[in-house]
């Protein structure tokens, strides 16, 4: 992507603009919320073939433009539709060993590095204006309007001569419906998404991928497709063809040389046909490191002195979708040695992990939180993981277990760390177990990171400033910040301070951000904790008490992460207001 000064030095060579007049437009598109080369199109600075040819020129690269040109099926579905669209890129022509592609950016690498790794043919980029491109994935929709044809086709013959179950398998292995499901399973694994949702809507079907924590759509298909797309799906995931009234779980698996991503499918019934939700879960991932978590040095410490200990509970706070989960298995990762038997009970299996023992919970057959972890005190562990405390008896024999000798490892649904002990009370846990049994409570939730191609700084205003001060204890904030060293006085305001955003490119989708790390507190149960838990104490006294020992709370945590230009103030105050 190209920075200002790239671009100011080429429109000026170029004779486009003068450089008073490209700092003028400069600022105009900042002020519009508009990117600039948008900018200068639309108010008819320039026209935009002689834009890209100069950018084609700095690139040297050569330029084409197409004129009513149509390309090849085969060459053109090289690049699946939703890629195509989303980086406005275009496959024009292949030979035995290269495939020539028409873009607006040679430096979206890593979307070449996949199609090279797609096609095993070297790719060999031309500049072409974004008009152009879009003119030519309009042929996309050519080709699968005459496929969804041949499917209402095959699909009124199949309901003539064949019963429900036999006509949905056999549109469920058409042609076109496995190439639709495979690209849109194909795409999310780009994307890296976590989530895909197929939603049924009146005359047409959605499909919102969910990265980095938001959700977003990313195409949508004619309803024809959609009965397709749901016996394809169930026959995947091993579920009934013909059930359309009851809610349906299932599960399958995709394996190649790159990755191996198992798909966890739900499949509800809605009033437009039935929903799909399928959650992604990449079983080749390597396991993070408590830095690649986003643990600051002193509460690394913190970390590793307690999961070190033999025995005592370690617990993990945050509601859904904050990262427990993958906070636990990095613990286990850590602990996972040939002297230790670790036993773990989850529903579900999230990531199957070599050496550890790992159950899944079936409530169906009485097979509880509870009744696992009795059973797995009968297996000679060292350290045990427990999915989560969701009630008083899984409670109560996590807590013996931790007493008998036992390191067990949990999570609990509270929104910070010193509310897990209360929680713990209400579970009638007394006092003296729990005061003597925890070691560190951790509360955390995930921010999404600024995207380094286009990361960019900026000061806050004196109105920025007002609204955080509405939110947070500003005063708190900077104390603990000059105290970790990364502002030099708590004296300072806000608004002298830098801090960071990312203006959007294509790496990111034009979102400014691009993968997730965590923000936390760790609580750690010190004597005089242990003592305030024994009179206990409300979950505000202790809150404040451990603050007083040192701990950096969730918003302390953000707003260093935002300091350091790892993440964004707007993402620390959506993740953690309440």
């Amino acid at each position: 992507m190209l920075d200002d000064k790239d671009l100011k030095k080429i429109l000026v060579k170029e004779k486009i603009v003068t450089a008073e007049e490209f700092e003028k437009h400069l600022k105009d598109a900042a002020a519009e919320g508009t990117p600039l080369l948008d900018y200068l199109i639309t108010n008819k600075v320039t026209v935009e073939e002689t834009l890209y040819e100069a950018l084609a020129k700095f690139w040297q690269l050569e330029f084409i433009n197409f004129k009513d040109e149509t390309i090849r099926k085969d060459i053109l579905e090289t690049i699946p539709e939703p890629l195509a669209e989303t980086h406005l890129i275009a496959a024009f022509d292949k030979t035995e060993k290269e495939l020539k592609i028409a873009c607006t950016d040679p430096d979206d690498i890593e979307t070449f590095e996949f199609l090279e790794k797609k096609t095993d043919l070297k790719v060999k980029p031309f500049i072409s204006t974004p008009e152009a491109i879009k003119e030519l994935l309009k042929q996309y929709h050519k080709g699968i309007e005459a496929e969804f044809e041949e499917i209402t086709k095959a699909e009124k013959k199949a309901q003539a001569e064949l019963g429900d179950a036999e006509k949905l398998k056999e549109m469920a292995e058409d042609l076109p419906i496995i190439k639709i499901v495979d690209t849109l399973l194909e795409y999310a694994i780009f994307e890296s998404a976590s989530d895909i949702h197929i939603e049924p809507q009146e005359g047409e079907v959605a499909v919102r991928y969910r990265v980095d924590g938001v959700l977003r759509e990313v195409m949508k298909l004619p309803k024809k497709s959609l009965a397709g797309i749901i016996a394809r799906i169930k026959i995947l995931s091993n579920l009934k063809l013909d059930e359309h009234r009851l809610p349906q779980d299932g599960r399958f698996k995709i394996k190649t040389n790159d990755y191996e991503i198992s798909f966890r499918v739900s499949i509800i019934p809605v009033f437009d046909g039935e929903k799909v939700v399928m959650r992604l879960l990449n079983e080749s991932a390597e396991m993070l490191t408590l830095e690649q978590l986003g643990f600051q040095p002193p509460v690394m410490e913190i970390v590793k002195r307690n999961i070190k200990k033999p025995n005592g509970m370690i617990l993990v706070t945050g509601p859904t979708g904050s990262g427990k989960t993958t906070t636990l298995y990095t613990f286990i990762g850590m602990l996972n040695k040939p002297g230790v038997n670790i036993t773990t009970i989850e529903d579900p299996i999230e990531y199957h992990m070599p050496h550890v023992n790992q159950s899944q919970i079936n409530p169906k057959i009485g097979y509880t939180f509870a009744a696992g972890l009795r059973a797995f005190l009968r297996q000679d562990p060292n350290i045990i993981m427990v999915g989560e405390i969701r009630d008083n008896e899984t409670a109560d024999i996590a807590v013996n277990a931790a007493l008998t000798g036992h390191l067990v490892l949990s999570t609990l649904h509270t929104n910070d760390a010193a509310t897990a002990l209360p929680r713990l009370t209400d579970m009638k846990i007394e006092p003296f177990l729990i005061a003597s049994t925890t070691n560190i409570i951790i509360a955390q939730r995930l921010v999404r990171k600024i995207c380094k191609n286009c990361i960019a700084s900026y000061n806050l205003t004196a109105e920025m400033e007002k609204e955080i001060e509405k939110q947070f204890n500003i005063e708190e904030l900077k104390k603990a910040m000059a105290k970790e060293g990364v502002i030099k006085s708590a004296k300072d305001p806000l608004t002298s301070q830098l801090f960071y955003k990312g203006k959007g490119c294509k790496q990111c989708e034009n979102s400014g951000y691009k993968g997730r790390i965590g923000i936390y507190e760790v609580l750690e149960i010190t004597e005089n904790i242990g003592e305030m838990i024994l009179k206990k104490a409300s979950a505000d006294e202790i809150n404040n008490q451990a603050k007083a020992n040192g701990m950096i709370t969730i918003p302390q945590d953000g707003f260093m992460k935002a300091k350091q230009g790892i993440t964004t103030l707007e993402e620390v105050i959506r993740v953690t207001k309440e």
